[in-house]
């Protein structure tokens, strides 16, 4: 009976004690603020997949999303030490660094350029010279500016919150789009077709930039750069699950999304995601390399310093770990 008693009294004891285990191993854990650029959509399947399937906690981080709003953008979120990590496209980070923000490229998600103009008027953008254009107010614009002037396009650029607001109406006569998301919504509304002759892609045309990377500032990555290695691997392993597993993916978007109160459909978030993935894959070897090149790089310092929106010669060095 006492060696009864005992071995109940130490079960006891042991369940007593996983909770408190469990709530000593969730405080040990780190805890990170990540901020993506936008609101709430496919773009960052692979992040909310790395959440919501552990890969986080299984590198012993305590990961938060929260997504910029209308009165503070991610990077001032980041600058303001309010996030420690965000997504950037190439050419706004050398922009940042130009300004004299400090980044480490800690991984690179895209390989390709997602940036298009779409005109409203059924023609080539290139033949609308002097053409009022709708464009983002941060963070995409910059290259196409930079082309619009190499080609003397001599565009009037309209900057918008909602490219929808303008193109549907016709109050613009073409517009910048992204090709995983206003392109579809574009699409979507019947507007436009799949007319390839009413479509400029940087991608195909000498202005493929690769696009949506993460980064820390240089003083929050050297705290602890193997936290910063945790978080980038476990996100790689996200967007390698998503790939994997596109319809349980899509499940998680959604719940993200309403969670967020974001006016969207599952329609348009599928489509996102397939051209997300496929944006990712470089085009010669069909994988997803997660590097930052440097030849797209230089490219954009190029490009950028031609366009008079950077004054300095940047490299990629700057950017590394």
């Amino acid at each position: 009976m006492k060696v009864f008693r005992a071995a109940i009294t130490l079960s006891l004891a042991l369940l007593l004690a996983l909770p408190l285990a469990a709530q000593k191993a969730a405080q040990q854990k780190e805890r990170l603020v990540f901020t993506p650029q936008w609101t709430a959509q496919a773009q960052f399947a692979g992040y909310y997949a790395a959440l919501e399937k552990g890969f986080y906690a299984q590198e012993g981080l305590d990961v938060v999303i929260e997504h910029p709003n209308a009165s503070r953008s991610a990077i001032d979120r980041v600058r303001r030490n309010q996030s420690h990590i965000t997504t950037l496209p190439v050419t706004q980070a050398i922009e940042a660094l130009d300004h004299g923000v400090k980044l480490v490229n800690i991984l690179q998600t895209s390989m390709n350029s997602s940036l298009m103009i779409v005109s409203r008027r059924g023609a080539n953008p290139l033949s609308q010279k002097g053409a009022t254009v709708s464009c983002f107010r941060a963070g995409y614009s910059q290259l196409a500016k930079c082309m619009a002037q190499d080609k003397n396009l001599q565009y009037q650029w309209i900057e918008s919150a909602g490219m929808l607001n303008l193109f549907i109406p016709g109050a613009v006569d073409a517009s910048l789009a992204m090709s995983y998301n206003e392109y579809l919504q574009f699409l979507q509304t019947g507007i436009i077709d799949r007319n390839p002759n009413i479509v400029f892609r940087f991608r195909d045309n000498g202005y493929n930039i690769q696009e949506d990377g993460l980064y820390m500032t240089r003083e929050e990555y050297e705290k602890n750069p193997e936290r910063a290695r945790k978080f980038a691997r476990a996100s790689m392993k996200g967007w390698e699950w998503v790939a994997e597993h596109p319809d349980e993916a899509m499940e998680i978007v959604m719940k993200h999304v309403r969670r967020n109160h974001i006016a969207t459909n599952p329609i348009i978030q599928r489509l996102m995601l397939e051209e997300i993935l496929d944006l990712m894959e470089d085009y010669e070897t069909g994988l997803r390399e997660y590097e930052l090149r440097e030849d797209m790089f230089n490219q954009a310092v190029l490009f950028l310093m031609r366009g008079g929106i950077i004054k300095n010669q940047h490299t990629i060095k700057e950017l590394r770990p």
